[in-house]
């Protein structure tokens, strides 16, 4: 457990944290003492464990199952956490999903749930958090690598939804900025991942252009969450902070 604690009395949401990066944030967040909330859509068994796995370590967390893609299922699971605590510090947008596909042959309801949990759900959860989130607060957006460099083809759908949280950050940073909330996007490299494992069926093409020569892990992710959301960072806004061992290097 980090012993710092630099987030003790901080209340965390973490969205889509029942696995992979997410949890990883989670336990992160609840190591250095935030309670922590994340939410989950169809994994109830990997959430609770990650709850588990905090509680287990001394920290405090709850689950709360929340489909990122529908706004009144992310309006309740904010209202949730805000009357169970009394308030929001740190809001991670981790929730995405991928759907690959040549862009010509894309099927729009695939291109509506992609935009529905990696945009929609973003907005939403951030809109409802601001309304308990005061002085110091955290928002940290979790994008991607391919906003910078798309490796492979197949990944427009994908790569617009997590562009599309950087414009929103900047936005963002001139209205919250005088509240003092900071807001951020950590982008991913090639991280081992149930989206992207590091023996998955890219992993021979990719990994060569990875600097430090081996795929992220979720800490190496949670690492970075964690710095943004503390209170050395309250400088640092408006940030895309790339964790991708120099694969866009």
């Amino acid at each position: 457990m980090n012993t710092s604690k630099q987030l003790q009395g901080k209340v965390a949401i973490v969205t889509g944290a029942s696995r992979s990066i997410g949890a990883a944030i989670a336990k992160r967040l609840a190591a250095d003492g935030a309670s922590v909330a994340i939410t989950y859509h169809a994994s109830p068994e990997k959430a609770q464990a990650v709850v588990a796995a905090i509680e287990a370590d001394g920290g405090s967390a709850i689950a709360i199952r929340a489909d990122a893609g529908s706004p009144q299922a992310v309006r309740d699971a904010v209202a949730q956490v805000a009357a169970r605590f009394g308030k929001i510090d740190i809001l991670v947008n981790n929730a995405g999903i991928s759907v690959l596909g040549a862009p010509e042959e894309i099927k729009f309801e695939d291109f509506e749930r992609i935009l529905a949990v990696n945009v929609t759900g973003a907005f939403v959860a951030t809109q409802e958090a601001l309304r308990h989130m005061g002085q110091g607060g955290r928002i940290i957006h979790i994008g991607s690598s391919m906003t910078q460099y798309a490796a492979f083809g197949t990944a427009s759908a994908y790569t617009l939804t997590k562009g599309a949280l950087s414009g929103y950050t900047r936005g963002l940073v001139r209205d919250l900025g005088p509240r003092g909330i900071t807001v951020n996007v950590v982008h991913p490299g090639p991280t081992d991942s149930d989206m992207n494992p590091a023996d998955g069926p890219i992993a021979d093409f990719v990994k060569p252009g990875i600097a430090v020569g081996r795929y992220g892990v979720g800490e190496d992710v949670a690492a970075a969450v964690a710095y943004l959301a503390g209170p050395e960072a309250s400088f640092v806004t408006g940030l895309d902070m790339r964790v991708d061992g120099g694969f866009t290097a």
